[in-house]
Parts: structure tokens; sequence; C-alpha cells
């Protein structure tokens, strides 16, 4: 995914149809340093991770 269009997803307030390893994620932030983003599963908000972008996947 392009950082651009993670910021994009992060800022909405429509929910984005997003996984990471075929789990649907939301994107809570997008480091501004490099290409990651702080992602959380839908179902665990518990297990947050720091990702890079290349692995999120937008449907």
């Amino acid at each position: 995914m392009i950082k651009q269009r993670a910021i994009e997803i992060s800022e909405s307030p429509v929910m984005a149809n997003v996984t990471y390893n075929d789990i649907p994620v939301y994107i809570q932030m997008v480091s501004d340093k490099d290409e990651t983003a702080r992602i959380f599963p839908i179902d665990d908000p518990q297990d947050e991770k720091e990702v890079n972008l290349s692995s999120l996947i937008e449907h």
C-alpha cells in the first residue's frame, strides 16, 4: 500500500477493507519517518503492532 493511501484510510471515518496476513485490520496511524503503520486486528484491539506498508492490502 502506498503511504498517502494509508494516511487517507487512517484519517477517514469510513472503515476500509484492509488486511495484514489475510487478517482484517484497522490502521491506527502512519509513520511520518518511514514506510510503516501502527495497526491492530479489528477483532483484537489490544494486539497492536507496527508493520511495513507494503504488507498491507486494501480490498
